[in-house]
């Protein structure tokens, strides 16, 4: 379908090309060019297309790091991503998401291996909204990214499983994280992302949806049960959220640029060889009153 925004103000809409990746989950939006300096319409339109599709490809983009910046920007404040040695020398808002090596030293974080299921930020106290990656240098195979739609497994749920989270907090480690896919934090670094808690279910800061708010690869226990039944609950849960009903997959082409969701959803990478990859990501936080993240019972909507 063709969707522009009417918003007054900012110039004339650009006609977006909004095609549905999936029922209910994810749009491939053709006929925009991230600028630094978007119009307040196209901003406005690519708002309500991400709160209501989850996740947004916008393809065959040709921007510079100031635009990622600018582009990103108009749609929340920015974070400087607290691993500082792979942060863009120019543009400290975007992190580096490669395997590629110059003088001696890997420019960015994850390298080639597998990346497991994961939340953007849940470790922290008021975590990213949202994540714009962009394909700079790709492979010739391998990479492909997978997102799972947090919203709709939840709502899936037996709802004798949903009563039973009802409230429920889990532990979220960033520590676990790297131990599994990335590379040691430092003691600086660490002391910024200590171990904290996080409610299982998460109320959207803008839509009011509710979704599952954990991840195999962050989330370590459910408070207030011994190990061994929050072990078993967890793999429920993370197996349940996996199916391929609930999962998008990604093959990148160089230019793509991906927005997601990081209230809705989580994601994972494959494995890659046979070439350098370079992706640049800009990680948007919610406004400050709705930055920590809560769950607002059901029976209240």
């Amino acid at each position: 379908m063709s969707s522009a925004s009417n918003t007054p103000g900012g110039g004339p809409p650009t006609l977006l090309d909004v095609t549905s990746l999936k029922a209910g989950f994810g749009a491939r939006v053709s006929g925009l060019q991230i600028s630094a300096a978007p119009s307040a319409v196209d901003v406005t339109a690519v708002r309500e297309l991400w709160h209501r599709h989850k996740l947004l490809v916008l393809p065959a983009q040709q921007v510079e790091e100031p635009d990622l910046v600018g582009f990103s920007a108009a749609l929340g404040k920015l974070e400087i991503h607290v691993r500082a040695e792979y942060l863009s020398p120019q543009h400290p808002e975007l992190l580096y998401v490669s395997n590629m090596r110059r003088e001696g030293r890997t420019i960015g974080i994850l390298a080639d291996r597998e990346v497991g299921w994961h939340y953007d930020q849940i470790y922290l106290p008021k975590p990213a909204v949202g994540s714009l990656l962009c394909a700079v240098t790709l492979p010739e195979a391998g990479g492909d990214t997978y997102f799972a739609d947090m919203v709709s497994a939840y709502a899936a749920l037996p709802a004798r499983t949903r009563e039973r989270l009802a409230g429920a907090e889990a532990i979220q480690s960033y520590a676990a994280f790297n131990a599994m896919y990335s590379v040691p934090t430092t003691p600086e670094q660490a002391a910024r992302t200590p171990d904290l808690r996080q409610p299982v279910v998460r109320t959207h800061p803008y839509t009011g949806e509710q979704a599952l708010y954990l991840c195999p690869g962050m989330t370590t226990r459910i408070t207030g049960m011994a190990q061994h039944e929050s072990d078993a609950l967890l793999q429920e849960l993370f197996d349940w959220s996996v199916q391929e009903r609930f999962v998008y997959r990604h093959r990148w082409e160089k230019g793509d640029c991906v927005l997601w969701d990081n209230a809705a959803t989580m994601h994972r990478r494959d494995p890659f060889s046979g070439g350098e990859r370079l992706m640049k990501r800009t990680t948007i936080l919610p406004d400050d009153d709705r930055a920590r993240p809560f769950y607002r019972a059901e029976s209240s909507t």
